[in-house]
């Protein structure tokens, strides 16, 4: 193999390429950057795994954590084949290491974090490539050079079949493991952003997670496309066809190479007012046979080499992204279509008759960010910094304070005020009467009550217990706060405690009822029997309250 890669001139050695996560997807770009000669560096947490590797390519360097690969100076580009929630500390981190990134699809999961890796990316001069593999299948990009050269005449619309059995994952749903390909193949023969998408899907083997997606799209210049993606489908269908008014084009993935693409020269003429269909034979388009995933794995290096802009670049990518999560907006809101807002650049819903619009806020606005998954009703304060994660719900009336943390599954409000810097994590309810102040931390499926002997028959929200919980307390996993209670500050109840009385400050509480076995500093440890801290060195005196710091 010559040491330069191909399609460029330049005749340096490619960059070296390090490549983080080697499973499924990872091995295929091992073998390609290995056959490219780029490839200098694995990193996985699975020592096996990079042992096999090892075995297979002799002398290849491998490592465990991300700091040994950024500290190489041999490495010039990261490729980032991980689970989608890590993309984003991973290529940031790189980025910020001075390295060229290439991350599979999606780029990352939250559009404040995909402008903020373009912005790093910018500043630095560094390339930032996202994986989208179809881009640079040759069929493609001669189906892209005839629609964009007017052989196909005014497109009319397209739309694309990504259909199996399996490979069936857990860790996303069909369409953000099926349709970013599709979607940025349109987007990228359409040449514009479309006006409106609406998804609708199917969950058969988990309630949350769809194994069938259909979505459509609306342009303003009047293309419509639609994508139906599905892993519970009876054969394999990846095909792609775009209508022009002069032919029509179909890409069919699973058909040999030479009939991968055909040309349909079918007319319709009108006869006494009634259209008519006059039907032609298919073209056969020949193309060079190429592997795609070559294709783009020498694009990403010519990139780093030539300082030339990739074709799926960061913006590319950020486009895909904003597509997938307004199409997700609208599979979990029943299919209902989402407007694109062109000053914001976001998708929002369309306020239909009988249905109120939401007011949820944009991911980035103000400076918190909200997932697409969560929901935020009307007259809802949130704080700079703040993160809500997946399918939480922020009822009305509710105020968050900055730099809060709030997990996935949380439902917090009615009419509840959450403190600055507080986390809430997974499977936590914040009811009415309930009260944060700063600092407070939830643990995973704790359980705050708001009425002390409801009954399911009968209504006693005017019966409403408050709660509150001072400032710094630590509330342990599984943890049941019964209401009409206060947790002190700096309070450490245990995990699974049941607490059905006052907490004083500092105090450590465990057990059923929950009972003070011993105190606790502001920095999380446990006091000795002088009531001073090991750790930070602070000193505490007993009060009223609880403990009162000496220092004070």
């Amino acid at each position: 193999m010559n040491s330069k890669t191909e399609n460029n001139d330049s005749g340096l050695a490619p960059p070296g390429v390090a490549v983080i996560g080697t499973g499924y997807w990872g091995k295929n770009l091992v073998r390609n950057f290995h056959h490219l000669g780029a490839l200098k560096l694995l990193c996985d947490k699975n020592e096996t795994v990079l042992e096999k590797f090892q075995a297979d390519y002799p002398g290849l360097e491998s490592c465990l954590a991300l700091a040994d690969v950024l500290n190489q100076s041999d490495i010039e580009g990261v490729v980032i084949a991980t689970p989608a929630e890590t993309h984003f500390h991973l290529a940031r981190e790189a980025l910020l290491a001075g390295k060229h990134v290439f991350v599979e699809k999606p780029l990352v999961l939250r559009e404040a974090e995909g402008l903020e890796l373009i912005d790093i990316a910018r500043q630095n001069k560094r390339v930032l490539m996202v994986g989208h593999l179809l881009q640079y299948h040759p069929v493609f990009v001669e189906l892209k050079k005839l629609a964009l050269s007017g052989e196909l005449g005014r497109i009319n619309y397209i739309y694309s079949h990504r259909l199996n059995l399996g490979k069936i994952r857990r860790e996303e749903n069909i369409l953000w493991s099926f349709a970013p390909h599709d979607i940025s193949m349109i987007l990228s023969i359409a040449g514009e952003q479309p006006e409106s998408v609406m998804t609708t899907g199917g969950y058969y083997l988990h309630q949350k997670i769809a194994d069938v997606t259909t979505t459509h799209f609306e342009f303003s210049s009047g293309l419509r496309a639609h994508i139906f993606v599905s892993w519970l489908h009876p054969f394999k269908e990846q095909k792609l066809v775009v209508v022009g008014d002069r032919k029509m084009a179909v890409f069919d993935d699973t058909q040999p190479w030479e009939s991968k693409l055909l040309l349909y020269p079918h007319k319709i003429s009108w006869q006494n007012n009634l259209p008519v269909a006059a039907k032609a034979e298919a073209e056969q388009v020949q193309i060079e046979q190429q592997e795609p995933l070559r294709q783009e794995c020498e694009h990403f290096l010519v990139s780093i080499q030539n300082g030339h802009r990739p074709a799926t670049d960061g913006a590319e990518g950020l486009s895909v992204l904003k597509i997938l999560n307004a199409s997700q907006r609208s599979l979990d809101s029943q299919g209902r279509k989402f407007q694109l807002n062109r000053q914001a650049g976001i998708y929002e819903p369309l306020a239909l008759e009988g249905k109120r619009a939401s007011s949820k806020p944009a991911a980035g606005a103000n400076g918190f960010s909200v997932h697409d998954s969560a929901v935020i009703d009307p007259g809802v304060a949130i704080g700079a910094k703040t993160r809500i994660w997946h399918f939480s719900h922020v009822l009305s009336g509710s105020k968050i304070g900055e730099a809060c943390n709030i997990g996935q599954n949380v439902v917090i409000g009615p009419d509840v005020t959450v403190g600055n810097r507080c986390k809430i994590q997974n499977n936590v309810s914040v009811f009415k009467g309930v009260t944060l102040e700063d600092g407070v931390f939830c643990g995973p499926s704790m359980v705050f009550t708001n009425i002390y002997n409801p009954r399911a028959e009968i209504s006693k929200m005017d019966q409403v217990r408050p709660t509150l919980v001072k400032k710094g307390a630590t509330i342990g996993a599984n943890a049941t706060i019964i209401c009409g209670t206060t947790l002190g500050r700096y309070c450490f109840v245990g995990a699974g405690a049941v607490v059905t009385h006052n907490v004083a400050d500092h105090a450590l509480v465990i057990g059923n009822p929950a009972k003070t076995i011993g105190w606790m500093c502001a920095c999380g440890e446990r006091l000795s029997e002088d009531l001073e801290c090991f750790q930070c060195g602070k000193q505490y005196q007993k009060s009223e309250a609880g403990l009162t710091s000496k220092s004070k």
